[in-house]
């Protein structure tokens, strides 16, 4: 069925606007043609009454039926065309008086009172209006009829001319719903033309002048909406590659380097020891990196799969501040546990999110100053906050900070830290938690929040 339909979309509009006129124009001549053809047999129907109840009365008037039959100009007038009929006939059928110009043979009538109709078919089908009568003792049946051959003449006349008329209606139908279609498809070629001029280079362009019409406005407020998450997208990739090409670089500079200076002379075992130890560093360092790199792949996939299971939040956040407590005691923070309850979700993904944010509190923290870990349980969802004391985030940094490789200051970046994708990794397993995560920041410290949905 679609392979009958044209690929034009103004083409299917127009056959869609003909198919509608030839259906309206189709019920409406049908409904004229059926109200002429029951007028015309009304009025024949009144006149053949007519002249039953005038032929009635002449036989009335008359001395006898003899006296009629020597006096034809009297019904001649009276029928005053061809198409007419008329029979007077006796008792037992037999005509008195006869105008049959197309010889039919006389009718069989049925009785009954008053003036009765029929149609007879047959080569000459006709219209009969009859009525048994008694004139001076005598029973009569008195005939008047009407050939119908003009009047299927004029209704088949009739028909043709509204098969034309519908034929031509189609046509200026379609002619007219094409035209039609060109103009009012006009601000769709627009809009192709002004989206086919966007490409890479120009991501910042958007679909404008489709405004006047309400449809197309939807349709170019989505595609604008669409570019904008493109060009976001865009951006975000590209700085995604700077990045990863910068952090990498950076490492790999370091090991040509050490290696360089150290093929300049001969050096001493210690020395090429040193030079190994250090190198590990900066392999361990790529290790994470492409560790990371990998878990945010894996978990951007659609079919990624989630352990989820029951866990007792406390217990959790007991366990990480017992692996942190090292770290926290370099810097005399102390990490609170205030989280209770049960969470459904991914534990190893929950403790790994956990981890990033308490290394973060603990890095950036203030020195004596605690780390609060809690949780804020609601109907609809759960969240847990990891909250520490310091300086403030800086406000443009806040849209960004969960971005790949984003760091507030890169000079601060330190050896075993996540190379700028730990907050990264913490909402990617955010996001396939159908959660969130976000992050406040001012005068009083900065509190990272992850929100946990409750299970239907």
């Amino acid at each position: 069925m679609k392979r009958l339909w044209p690929r034009a979309l103004s083409l299917r509009l127009a056959l869609m606007f003909a198919l509608a006129s030839v259906l309206l124009l189709g019920a409406l001549g049908l409904y004229l043609y059926q109200s002429l053809e029951r007028e015309i047999a009304w009025r024949d129907d009144k006149a053949l009454v007519g002249r039953v109840e005038r032929m009635r009365a002449l036989i009335g008037d008359s001395d006898s039926i003899e006296a009629l039959r020597l006096r034809p100009q009297l019904y001649a007038n009276m029928l005053s065309n061809r198409e007419s009929l008329l029979w007077v006939l006796d008792g037992t059928g037999q005509p008195l008086i006869e105008v049959n110009p197309v010889h039919l043979p006389v009718p069989a009538l049925a009785p009954g009172a008053g003036v009765q109709l029929r149609s007879s078919g047959g080569d000459d089908p006709a219209r009969l209006a009859w009525q048994h009568v008694t004139h001076e003792g005598q029973s009569l049946t008195l005939v008047a009829g009407k050939l119908l051959a003009e009047r299927a003449q004029m209704l088949a006349a009739y028909r043709l001319r509204l098969w034309l008329a519908l034929g031509m209606g189609a046509l200026l139908a379609f002619g007219l719903g094409w035209a039609v279609s060109q103009r009012g498809l006009r601000p769709v070629r627009t809009l192709a033309a002004r989206a086919a001029a966007i490409d890479v280079q120009h991501l910042h362009l958007r679909l404008q002048g489709v405004e006047q019409v309400h449809e197309l406005q939807q349709l170019g407020q989505a595609l604008n909406e669409m570019l904008a998450r493109l060009e976001d997208g865009f951006g975000r990739l590209s700085r995604f590659s700077e990045d990863l090409a910068h952090e990498m670089r950076t490492p790999l500079n370091n090991l040509m380097g050490q290696t360089q200076l150290a093929l300049q002379r001969n050096r001493s075992t210690e020395d090429y020891e040193a030079l190994l130890a250090s190198s590990q560093e900066e392999y361990e360092r790529l290790a994470r990196m492409i560790d990371n790199m990998l878990f945010l792949a894996r978990a951007e996939r659609p079919d990624a799969v989630l352990q989820r299971e029951a866990i007792d939040l406390h217990a959790l956040v007991a366990q990480l501040c017992d692996y942190f407590e090292g770290m926290a005691e370099e810097r005399g923070i102390t990490l609170v546990n205030a989280a209770h309850g049960t969470l459904h979700a991914d534990p190893q993904l929950l403790r790994r999110a956990l981890a990033n944010l308490i290394a973060n509190a603990l890095r950036y923290g203030a020195a004596d100053s605690p780390v609060h870990i809690a949780c804020t349980p609601s109907a609809h969802h759960a969240e847990i906050t990891v909250a520490n004391q310091g300086a403030p985030i800086a406000a443009e940094h806040l849209p960004r900070l969960f971005d790949r490789f984003h760091r507030c200051d890169p000079a601060r970046a330190q050896p075993g830290d996540s190379g700028g994708l730990g907050l990264a990794i913490v909402r990617s397993i955010m996001q396939m938690h159908g959660g969130s995560v976000r992050v406040e920041s001012d005068a009083s410290g900065t509190r990272f929040v992850l929100v946990f949905p409750r299970r239907a």
